[in-house]
């Protein structure tokens, strides 16, 4: 088997390319990601499909190529095309509720993730069968905690500029008010 080398450079950018558009937040992104990498499996079956050029069928006692391969690229069009037009479904309605299409954190599966790391940690704090004891899971606990502290301070943070942008606007229609006084 011979395959093109061309072909498999290209497949293998796609695969890339679709991979790290996964990756990414925004659902337009993940939706031409996917498309890639369908787009990539394709060339893939293409590729291992066997020797090109050669017929579907010729004669009786002639080679032939495979025809299966060729119906699995049929069905991965089809697959790609109703899980794509699903995603675009999913896209339209996240534009329609948030006019984002941007995938944020979700606050309850956080949640649920710090407490299963709790009770991870309470069970090896129970067992106590670590080098450090049970200062292992304090450093996890820690850990929990500054990001919980990072995200208080980024909304402090936030906080305090919408109310220094409120306070220079008070200080700008107070003094618009007192030149309009002395006019």
């Amino acid at each position: 088997m011979s395959a093109s080398l061309t072909l498999v450079v290209v497949m293998a950018v796609l695969y890339a390319v679709g991979v790290f558009m996964l990756l990414e937040r925004s659902m337009t992104r993940v939706l031409l990601g996917f498309l890639l990498v369908g787009n990539a499996t394709n060339l893939l079956i293409l590729i291992v499909s066997g020797r090109p050029g050669v017929a579907p069928y010729f004669g009786d006692e002639g080679t032939f190529a495979d025809p299966l391969p060729q119906a699995f690229i049929l069905t991965s069009i089809v697959i790609t095309f109703g899980v794509s037009a699903f995603l675009m479904a999913l896209i339209y309605r996240s534009w329609r509720l948030a006019h984002a299409d941007v995938v944020h954190d979700d606050s309850e599966d956080i949640e649920v993730g710090r407490r299963t790391a709790a009770m991870a940690i309470e069970r090896a704090v129970a067992s106590d069968d670590t080098e450090f004891g049970t200062r292992a899971a304090a450093a996890v606990a820690d850990a929990l905690d500054l990001a919980e502290q990072e995200r208080k301070e980024d909304e402090e943070s936030i906080n305090e500029q919408l109310r220094m942008q409120a306070l220079h606007a008070e200080t700008d229609a107070a003094e618009r008010d007192a030149t309009e006084e002395g006019k």
